[in-house]
């Protein structure tokens, strides 16, 4: 592991300079992985594509940003899901819904086994959510965010994040239960 960090820390070197060849190696090394975390998000297979697309080049074009503080693919797939919501909201498909007019209801839930559901089973049903429902989960169980950093990528309140990630996986509960 600590060798692949340095070998993508002297690609990241060697594109600072400018060198195409070190920029298409770190393209070729993150490009499935970005589309796909584009993918759950925006939801569609061209927008992703896209959304990869402007991520790298503005990877490539503000890599003296890049401070390695954390990994170069850390970095990336934050840009990527940046770009991601900006291109939801800009297609205005981010449904967001004030705190203020949010109704909690309990709910009893009995167990269920989900250890027979296959990985595509799961996608498949989050594809189905609502998409703030759907950005939030991903981001919550498939990235690994918690609450405060989902409410500063979706640009709602701590408060509002737990909810929206609460209903997210009571909703997919609810669509895996059928």
């Amino acid at each position: 592991m600590e060798v692949q960090i340095q070998h993508n820390n002297q690609l990241v070197k060697r594109c600072k300079k400018g060198d195409k060849a070190a920029q298409f190696a770190i393209y070729k090394q993150y490009y499935k992985a970005m589309y796909n975390t584009a993918l759950r998000i925006v939801n569609d297979s061209f927008e992703a594509e896209d959304v990869m697309q402007e991520s790298f080049l503005a990877a490539f074009t503000k890599l003296d940003s890049f401070s390695e503080t954390v990994t170069f693919g850390a970095w990336l797939k934050r840009i990527v899901i940046n770009k991601s919501l900006t291109a939801l909201k800009n297609n205005n498909r981010l449904d967001t819904v004030p705190i203020e007019k949010v109704v909690i209801n309990e709910v009893d839930e009995e167990k269920q086994d989900y250890s027979i559901l296959k990985a595509s089973d799961i996608l498949n049903k989050v594809s189905q959510l609502k998409n703030n429902y759907k950005v939030a989960i991903t981001l919550n169980l498939i990235e690994g965010y918690d609450y405060e950093e989902i409410a500063q990528i979706m640009d709602i309140s701590y408060e509002n994040s737990r909810t929206t990630v609460s209903r997210a996986k009571n909703k997919l509960r609810q669509l895996l239960s059928q």
